[in-house]
């Protein structure tokens, strides 16, 4: 898994145990996907590319640093969306498409329903964006969408991953590094991360009845 990112920072082991919690409300729930979407970003764009520049203190000029770099922000319907607003306070400029699946709970394999890439205008970096990297098929089908459409750089940023769906994603593009808090189990039959913290769309948006 050399292209697996743990980042298992005392913040992030508090919160995602916070998140895993079935007690935890939907508020607290959104809060905290998006608490942890941008403490995995830092991680994640370790490696952006900067350039110099000329800046004006108070006192003098000086020799600072920019990105240099388009980011664009690929949340996967719904769930990523948690993800979005955290990691936007950190990168302000990053532009932001989504892409949409559900599930199929007869096959376990994405669907398709949303596409809002803009034609024409692929960004150096994308970040796709999902908490849980269970199966592997809905970051495998964004990665195939995301690379026919020009990006040169791709990052998947998630909270949970099981084995088989990081398994599954190195082995369709093992040039996407992988970005998460935790690495649980298993999955289970029905493709649910075991322990993990049940189905986080439902646990952010309160339509767990």
């Amino acid at each position: 898994m050399s292209n697996v990112t743990i980042t298992n920072h005392p913040l992030i082991e508090h919160k995602l145990s916070i998140l895993r919690d079935v007690n935890t409300n939907p508020t607290i729930f959104r809060q905290l996907v998006s608490e942890l979407g941008a403490l995995l970003c830092y991680e994640a764009t370790r490696d952006l590319p900067i350039k110099p520049v000329e800046v004006q203190t108070p006192l003098t000029t000086m020799t600072a640093y920019e990105m240099q770099e388009s980011i664009a922000l690929i949340p996967i319907l719904r769930a990523g969306l948690g993800m979005v607003e955290g990691i936007w306070a950190l990168i302000p400029n990053a532009h932001v498409f989504h892409i949409g699946f559900y599930r199929n709970e007869q096959t376990l394999e994405p669907v398709e329903y949303y596409n809002k890439l803009p034609k024409n205008h692929p960004f150096n970096t994308c970040l796709i964006l999902d908490p849980m990297l269970a199966t592997g098929g809905s970051a495998i089908a964004t990665t195939d969408i995301i690379k026919r459409w020009g990006a040169k750089k791709i990052k998947f940023v998630g909270l949970i991953g099981a084995p088989e769906g990081i398994r599954a994603l190195q082995e369709v593009h093992p040039d996407v590094d992988i970005h998460l808090a935790a690495i649980d189990d298993h999955l289970n039959e029905k493709g649910y991360i075991v322990p993990g913290l049940g189905d986080a769309g439902d646990r952010q948006f309160g339509t767990v009845f």
